[in-house]
């Protein structure tokens, strides 16, 4: 088959045919039916995973998303990533008025309809965040939040060449590329590890005769890993790391280091210095975080939580100050059945984050907490300072 987005390749004595597609075109699911149709596969190997397909098959999933599971598992930080991420796409696709991951859907029907198995080769999202998130540091997971929230709400007005253009091209896979090239660590979590992941998939699926649909991304990195026909542990790529030793240390070695330097002080200086110090803590975490709440536009009682909460959360690598006022935030203003059901248009525009009480709940959690982590640094910086006064 003659086409610049399809590669045909023989793996272990059988016919691969690979189509690389845009998440976003209607030119891309028209290729992708018409492939299904002509090769007709024993199995059709799409790039999704469970949760992915059927997010594409329930548009209105979002009725169902469990907020409370989210703050109970700590999982608020990953979903946000995940959701300011199919804004974006979504943004780009009502420009080029087609669906995200139409392509998709369309090679899951034309299976169905040419009797092929349907094989999801992509690794679940959820371990793809995780290990993204936790291959970071600290500094750099400020660094790629910051990246990955600006990107959404960035004014997004295109050419009709540049229209054109991205009609044929995998724009996610492209946005994330321009993310990795700043983030290498990135790169090599959200597409190199994928590639593998996806191309053993493949290679493990029966059939003489296999459809496998790719982001354009994906289809040089996937035919590579084919090609070279080593064996790729899957559980290995499908694992999610714990936290690293070092995140660990800081985490319980920056409140131990300020709790002995108030001890210290208290011991050579009287509780008089040490409260004085104690004070300036509190201040220091408790405004800030407050201060985001605020700007979260929060419930009052909200905001009077992430004054409260900081200064002693931020003593600890249990829980947040922002895990505790999305909680507050959640409990005093629950969303509403129509904030679930306009979550992903809502959340592809800036000024609806504001608006929409699931965002709101969001905002609640990203900004005290940021504040806190400046208040921790500032507050820290002048404690230990302290050891070294005469």
């Amino acid at each position: 088959m003659s086409h610049p987005d399809i590669v045909e390749l023989e793996c272990e004595g059988r016919r691969v045919v690979l189509v690389g597609t845009a998440h976003i075109s209607r030119e891309s699911a028209a290729l992708v039916r018409r492939v299904v149709q002509e090769v007709r596969p024993d199995a059709v190997c799409v790039e999704l995973d469970a949760q992915r397909l059927q997010a594409l098959r329930d548009p209105q999933r979002w009725r169902h998303l469990d907020l409370e599971r989210l703050m109970r598992e700590r999982q608020l930080a990953t979903f946000v990533l995940h959701l300011v991420l199919a804004g974006y796409q979504r943004r780009l696709a009502s420009q080029l008025g087609a669906r995200p991951g139409l392509e998709m859907l369309e090679a899951v029907e034309a299976a169905q309809a040419a009797g092929a198995a349907i094989v999801l080769c992509d690794r679940p999202v959820r371990a793809t965040l995780l290990r993204t998130w936790r291959s970071l540091s600290f500094w750099r997971k400020l660094k790629l939040l910051a990246a990955v929230l600006e990107a959404p709400f960035a004014r997004v007005e295109l050419t009709e060449a540049e229209l054109a253009r991205l009609r044929r091209q995998d724009v996610l896979s492209e946005a994330l590329g321009e993310l990795a090239r700043a983030f290498p660590e990135v790169k090599r979590v959200l597409l190199d590890e994928r590639d593998a992941f996806i191309a053993e998939t493949i290679r493990r699926t029966s059939g003489a005769r296999l459809v496998a649909v790719v982001g354009a991304g994906h289809l040089q990195g996937v035919r590579r890993h084919l090609e070279a026909a080593r064996p790729v542990d899957l559980d290995a790529l499908g694992e999610i790391p714990p936290p690293g030793r070092l995140g660990r240390a800081i985490g319980w070695g920056v409140p131990a280091a300020i709790l002995g330097a108030l001890g210290w002080v208290a011991m050579t200086r009287g509780a008089g210095a040490a409260g004085e110090h104690l004070g300036f803590w509190i201040l220091a975490n408790g405004i800030p975080s407050a201060l985001g709440a605020a700007i979260a536009l929060a419930h009052p009682w909200t905001i009077l939580a992430a004054f409260l909460a900081a200064p002693w959360t931020s003593l600890t690598p249990v829980i947040g100050a922002g895990y505790v006022t999305a909680f507050v935030q959640a409990w005093l203003r629950p969303p509403r059945v129509a904030d679930f059901e306009t979550l992903a248009e809502d959340a592809s525009r800036f000024g609806r984050w504001w608006r929409n009480r699931v965002l709101k709940v969001l905002l609640a959690f990203l900004l005290p907490g940021l504040g806190s982590v400046i208040g921790t640094y500032v507050g820290g910086a002048r404690i230990l300072a302290a050891l070294f006064e005469r």
